[in-house]
């Protein structure tokens, strides 16, 4: 019994270290890389809009994905960026992120001729190298709530892409709360996935952005 109880604390130990060397290296990685100020941020190209759902389980609309669409119009209009890449999960007839963010896109005053769409974002790690492997984007702007950027460009970085982040506002309660505990599990197997060599579901044919 007392052996399988030390080998217990021993994988419960490691689990928290290898939880904190991840956490850390994403923070040092991506530090100085993301932005608050519109003002500030670098001008790229393209800039790497990051899905989520519209709407949460009670109806309410998804205050991440309303910030997220604030910020990207804010980019646009300001001359930061002259594209927006739209990347997020399609997985179903009934679940269509991209399309749900061009509506809203084109709704605030988007050209939608200024809007292209990535129906193969399904994580984090495929939005990020789809944005180089098909959309031929190797400087890029990503745009989501700040610990999301920073993972993201963690991404991009193993991946030899340049990239910088924009943050949306970010989202506090009960909801705020629990994404972000999600996000330290995410960077943990983020770095799994990097480590490993892990590619998005789907690749395909370049697309130009032009």
């Amino acid at each position: 019994m007392k052996k399988w109880l030390k080998r217990i604390g021993w994988t419960c130990l490691l689990i928290v270290i290898g939880t904190v060397i991840c956490n850390a290296y994403v923070e040092i990685t991506t530090k100085g890389k993301t932005f608050n100020s519109v003002v500030e941020v670098p001008v790229n190209k393209v800039g790497l809009l990051l899905g989520t759902g519209k709407y949460l389980k009670n109806g309410n609309i998804n205050l991440f994905y309303r910030y997220r669409i604030n910020a990207a119009v804010s980019l646009y209009k300001a001359g930061k960026i002259k594209y927006i890449l739209v990347s997020g999960d399609n997985g179903s007839k009934n679940y269509d992120e991209p399309t749900a963010f061009k509506e809203d896109l084109v709704a605030a005053g988007i050209p939608e001729n200024k809007i292209v769409l990535d129906y193969a974002g399904f994580r984090t790690l495929d939005s990020v190298v789809r944005s180089k492997e098909i959309f031929q984007q190797e400087n890029i702007t990503i745009i989501s709530q700040q610990f999301h950027n920073e993972r993201a460009i963690a991404i991009a970085n193993a991946k030899g892409i340049n990239a910088v982040g924009f943050n949306a506002k970010n989202v506090g309660g009960r909801n705020g709360f629990k994404v972000k505990v999600r996000e330290v599990l995410a960077r943990v197997a983020m770095c799994i996935d990097l480590v490993i060599g892990k590619q998005p579901k789907f690749l395909g044919e370049k697309i130009a952005i032009k």
